[in-house]
């Protein structure tokens, strides 16, 4: 058995961003920030923040794009690695390809409808 599943709850970066790629189809791309916190070896606090690229297609695409900067959110997906070259120069990067996103913002989710549950 095989299991690739990546579960995100964390801040949305910035606005998302729809894109149209060379075979005419779009996406919503957006970043979605995560932290985690410690006590180091003198009992001070130290925190790390991660910052994950994800990327969305169809229905869910076109959910994606209404997410603003500072949202925040579960997501749901398939961690992938993809290659690409820019300028001469070959990059490699790891995104979420998502299945699902769920907005935990107190404020939206009191006024939100059942249809603005979790999105799939």
């Amino acid at each position: 058995m095989y299991l690739n599943r990546l579960t995100l709850i964390g801040f949305t970066g910035g606005d998302a961003e729809t894109k149209t790629i060379s075979n005419g189809s779009t996406f919503t791309a957006f970043s979605v920030a995560t932290q985690r916190s410690w006590k180091n070896s003198e009992g001070a606090w130290e925190s790390r923040t991660k910052w994950h690229r994800c990327v969305s297609f169809g229905k869910l695409a076109d959910f994606a794009a209404t997410l603003k900067k500072g949202a925040h959110v579960q997501v749901e997906g398939e961690l992938r690695g993809r290659e690409y070259e820019k300028e001469g120069v070959k990059h490699k990067v790891f995104e979420c390809r998502l299945e699902s996103i769920l907005k935990l913002d107190r404020a939206e989710r009191r006024g939100a409808d059942e249809s603005d549950g979790p999105e799939s």
